[in-house]
């Protein structure tokens, strides 16, 4: 498990839906959103966020990095600019 440390923020980048909502597939290809990612676990200075938000962050703030085959990004919680409603 990684634990983020002080104002730290660990995401993952949430994958853009391929298909349109009648069901039709726009490409095989799995893409992820731009700037969107799933909290996995805050730092202990962090005020806002839990884990399971979903949040949008600022691009080419965060570091990006593979743990165990998974990818993840971990950004400061001043780089993100908004929490989305589930």
């Amino acid at each position: 498990m990684i634990k983020p440390l002080n104002t730290n923020v660990l995401l993952k980048k949430i994958e853009k839906d391929n298909k349109t909502k009648s069901g039709i597939i726009l490409t095989t290809k799995k893409e992820k959103e731009d700037n969107q990612g799933l909290v996995i676990s805050v730092g202990c200075d962090v005020k806002d966020l839990k884990t399971n938000d979903i949040v949008i962050f600022e691009n080419y703030k965060a570091t990006s990095f593979k743990y165990s085959d998974e990818e993840y990004m971990l950004i400061q919680d001043k780089d993100i600019l908004a929490k989305l409603d589930k």
